[in-house]
């Protein structure tokens, strides 16, 4: 599948993570806001196949689907970002700042945002035919969702809090490796099997993704989900776009730079050099 060694696709890593830094304001919205719509679809498709067969395990079997398209299409997630942006920051790119990385990372949410917000009202459209009747299975699966997962967590306070957090931590450790699959090969179906294993892993096991939260919330919402516009801000979204923060770029986007581009040095090295240096 043409796979190319760590060291050759973490520096495609920081190379991506310099170029969307500086991409402009225009092209960086576009591609975020295609990519959370992309990701919606995916999403729905993936409560419908489970809501039609009964199986939660084939909906996110087959969830991968919206990841591998839009990443094959050059488009960006908020929670890619968080992995690749800073790598070009600690690798000392010229020209990088704190401030371009922060920029990014606002414009791709914004533009998630967007295309999430864009999709969970064509599809409440949809489920309800315009609003002129009560939501479909569909749609009364994704309003239960919401409350399950706002009101679910809140029920146990700080520990919910906790448990909402670590689960956007591990939601990002595996997409990032997705996104960082994308890089391995040089052939399509190299990137779209390394792609959807981490991605159906993390579906499979209901971890919290800030952009599919994007849509399900809101969507959620307008079908009727008994929970608030601050239940789904306070109770999910934030701390999962924390959660997915620290997620990628500690378990991901750092340990693959510190031992791949910043190797360390081995003993047997360290001693010829001494010997040498004797």
């Amino acid at each position: 599948m043409a796979y190319l060694a760590p060291t050759e696709f973490v520096t495609k890593m920081i190379d991506a993570g310099e170029a969307k830094i500086f991409m402009s304001t225009r092209d960086t919205v576009i591609r975020a806001y295609m990519a959370g719509a992309i990701l919606a679809i995916a999403a729905v498709f993936a409560v419908t196949v489970t809501v039609q067969t009964g199986s939660g395990i084939l909906g996110a079997v087959l969830f991968p689907v919206g990841f591998c398209m839009l990443y094959l299409l050059g488009f960006d997630l908020l929670t890619g970002v968080f992995t690749l942006a800073p790598l070009a920051l600690i690798d000392k790119r010229p020209g990088v700042t704190l401030g371009g990385v922060l920029r990014n990372w606002g414009l791709v949410f914004l533009g998630n945002f967007a295309g999430a917000l864009t999709v969970a009202l064509m599809m409440a459209i949809c489920f309800t035919y315009g609003f002129s009747q009560a939501p479909d299975a569909v749609g009364q699966k994704i309003g239960h969702i919401g409350e399950g997962r706002t009101l679910g967590y809140a029920a146990h306070g700080a520990a919910g809090m906790l448990t909402l957090f670590i689960r956007g931590v591990l939601c990002n450790w595996m997409v990032s490796t997705g996104v960082v699959g994308a890089m391995m090969s040089t052939s399509v179906s190299g990137k779209v099997i390394a792609m959807w294993m981490p991605v159906m892993l993390f579906f499979a096991m209901a971890f919290e993704h800030s952009v599919v939260n994007m849509f399900l919330f809101p969507s959620g919402l307008m079908l009727g989900g008994n929970f608030s516009i601050m239940d789904y801000l306070i109770w999910n979204e934030i701390p999962t776009v924390l959660g997915n923060l620290v997620g990628g770029l500690a378990f991901v986007g750092l340990t693959l730079y510190s031992t791949h581009v910043r190797t360390g040095a081995s003993r047997a090295k360290v001693g010829a050099a001494q010997i040498a240096g004797e």
